[in-house]
């Protein structure tokens, strides 16, 4: 219970967040047009000063492992939940079938994952985090682009392709990994602005979530009993499987790493699952459905998943 009052104590003050960012939306303070600038200043500059802040410390060769395990584990679950998607998703038509497949794989592990990972685990909880962050930027722009395009892997060209590797992801990966290898500091110059960078990442990212839940069209989602199948995988079935195959290694296992990538797991439909279907003009009305559903749905699921998470780790 502990536990539980704790988890669900971080979630409410990532909620009071949201209200601010759905009361800028109310009184007219913010607009699309301010909120989309606020995005791009999250995705480009926001988290790669997070990735870099993580890797500043010193170095640790079990940590190092545990993150490259991190690593690989997040990628075999993300692979796994494509299959699963692709299977049940099959006969949903085109524009629905795309943003059902991307509901179900990605989470919103970086603009929920990163702020609940740093208040519940500390620094540790966000180094292992990022892993999360980038795994989702690999697959998203490689597997998530072709669905949405509705083209094959082998069809992209090689300006399309570089997109899964260089991203903001992978370019705080480049610029903080040879930091923590080298148990490097950054002058105060270059560090302090950095720190106050990785800062604006919780505040900033409840506020855009919170605009966006304030616009909410969930008409698409309480009518669509396949967009309930891809919320009860996101938040249910997805991060509790994966806790029952954690909790059978947990000796093996790093305790932290574990609850960082659960916490990313649990997390709802990623805000970019929209952002996909607005570009290549699928179902937009379902995604954003979607995306504000499991957000206000995770108010409850999120506390229960990741305290028993705690509980038996």
């Amino acid at each position: 219970m502990d536990k539980l009052v704790l988890v669900a104590t971080q979630v409410g003050i990532l909620f009071a967040l949201m209200a601010v960012g759905a009361g800028c939306r109310r009184i007219r303070l913010l607009d699309d047009s301010a909120v989309k600038g606020i995005v791009d200043l999250l995705v480009y500059i926001v988290t790669p000063a997070v990735i870099l802040q993580s890797f500043r410390r010193p170095f640790d060769a079990s940590m190092l492992s545990s993150f490259a395990l991190a690593f690989a584990i997040t990628l075999a679950a993300h692979l796994v939940l494509i299959g699963v998607a692709t299977a049940i998703f099959r006969g949903a038509d085109a524009d629905s079938r795309s943003v059902l497949r991307l509901s179900t794989v990605f989470s919103n592990s970086g603009f929920m994952g990163i702020p609940l990972q740093s208040a519940l685990f500390g620094p540790d909880g966000v180094f292992y985090g990022i892993v999360y962050v980038v795994v989702f930027n690999i697959v998203m722009w490689s597997w998530g682009f072709c669905t949405m395009k509705g083209v094959s892997l082998k069809k992209l060209d090689r300006s399309q392709l570089r997109l899964a590797f260089i991203n903001p992801g992978t370019v705080g990966i480049a610029l903080g990994l040879p930091l923590f290898l080298g148990s490097g500091q950054l002058p105060a110059l270059v560090g302090s602005p950095v720190r106050f960078l990785a800062e604006l990442n919780t505040p900033l990212a409840m506020i855009v979530i919170g605009y966006y839940l304030a616009g909410a069209r969930l008409s698409a989602v309480v009518n669509s009993g396949a967009a309930f199948l891809a919320a009860w995988i996101r938040l249910v079935a997805y991060p509790i499987g994966l806790l029952g195959i954690f909790y059978c290694l947990r000796d093996q296992l790093d305790r932290t790493m574990a609850l960082a990538i659960l916490t990313a797991a649990a997390a709802p439909v990623g805000a970019m699952v929209s952002m996909f279907a607005a570009k290549f003009e699928r179902d937009v009305d379902l995604s954003v459905g979607l995306v504000s559903g499991t957000t206000l749905l995770s108010i409850l699921t999120m506390p229960l998943v990741i305290a028993l998470a705690m509980a038996v780790l």
